[in-house]
């Protein structure tokens, strides 16, 4: 038996599961971060490069290259995009307290895709002093601004009287998605050859494109949603009770929505700038996690940030392990891992979804 304490958290037999699961899922993103510096097509063997580190031997350039400057950067990449996802769709169902709520099924994703896009297509419009301004942050920075918008328009949609409407959120997710797909067809119908290829393998997903210059433009973003997203689990706990129980448990609810709204936003639309069209982490993680060791945020948004980044990195290496040396789009990977679970998730819940 859960309940919740007057000060707005949870209690119950569960706590001490949360956190051994949290030294657990500690240890595999330490295996998962291993593989994914030790995996790859160059041939490049990491156990030899550390011995020769260890041995005060010199490593050749090739071998630093490949790690230092490709494998190291995809890796920082992934474990934030992967935290990033997982923390973003844990916030959102807490939000909205339905774990079908998802950043790409409800078109906060769409929407960040759009202010990508249009940085990739339009930035060579702006002026060569603001394009300066914000250089390689330019990407991130509008991918921000478009999940911002989506996800603000979202919640305004589907909050009625104070009132969450779960089949409002989903079918105006779905318009939100639609028409942000309408604006970003025409952006890549307006788009030249190189700007396509970019484009097209962009939003498949995948962390093939990470560098260093890349990974620290949208770092800041992620860093901060990530390092802000606990600070909003005592809310969103006492959230569970409903908005006006949350209200008369001292919680300010409305800063609350709109600090989430805020960290969803950023951690959505840096991830998706970076990385592309990564789909189900952030409806897969948070809700395998709430079946295991229960709904308090405490620990939820943490063990969420945890496996969101193991489970990334161990689906990229799969992405170019599977058809070696070629790379399967991360996104597809995702999909196929995240698209069943998602359908037995409804089908366990169809009984009590009124949509």
């Amino acid at each position: 038996m859960v309940a919740i304490h007057p000060e707005g958290h949870l209690v119950g037999d569960r706590r001490g599961l949360a956190r051994r699961t949290s030294w657990v899922l500690a240890a595999l993103l330490l295996v998962a971060a291993y593989a994914s510096l030790a995996v790859g097509a160059s041939g490049v063997s990491l156990p030899a490069a550390l011995a020769d580190l260890l041995a005060g031997s010199e490593i050749d350039a090739r071998t630093r290259i490949i790690l230092l400057d490709i494998r190291l950067p995809r890796l920082l990449t992934g474990m934030m995009v992967g935290a990033s996802l997982a923390v973003a769709g844990a916030v959102l169902q807490g939000l909205f307290r339905n774990p079908l709520a998802d950043p790409g099924l409800v078109g906060v994703s769409a929407g960040a895709g759009l202010g990508a896009i249009s940085a990739i297509v339009l930035g060579g419009l702006l002026p060569a002093g603001l394009a300066g301004l914000f250089g390689p942050a330019l990407v991130p920075v509008l991918a921000f601004a478009g999940s911002w918008l989506s996800v603000s328009l979202l919640y305004v949609i589907a909050t009625r009287g104070g009132h969450t409407s779960v089949a409002t959120m989903l079918l105006g997710g779905i318009a939100l998605a639609a028409m942000t797909a309408a604006f970003s067809g025409l952006l890549i119908y307006m788009a030249d050859d190189q700007q396509l290829r970019d484009l097209t393998f962009w939003s498949l997903g995948s962390l093939a494109g990470a560098s260093w210059s890349k990974t620290l433009a949208a770092a800041p973003l992620m860093l901060a949603a990530l390092l802000a997203a606990p600070a909003l689990s005592r809310g969103l706990n006492a959230l569970a009770l409903g908005e006006a129980a949350a209200h008369h448990l001292g919680i300010p609810v409305q800063r609350l929505k709109t600090g989430a709204i805020v960290v969803v936003a950023a951690a959505v639309g840096a991830a998706t700038a970076i990385s592309g069209g990564i789909g189900f982490v952030g409806i897969v993680v948070p809700h395998l996690l709430r079946l295991a060791t229960g709904p308090d945020h405490r620990a939820l948004l943490v063990n969420s940030g945890l496996l969101g980044a193991s489970l990334l990195l161990l689906a990229d290496v799969v992405s170019r392990s599977i058809v070696a040396p070629s790379e399967l789009p991360i996104g597809i990977v995702t999909a196929v891992i995240g698209g069943p679970f998602f359908l037995w998730i409804l089908l366990r819940r169809r009984g009590s979804l009124e949509i």
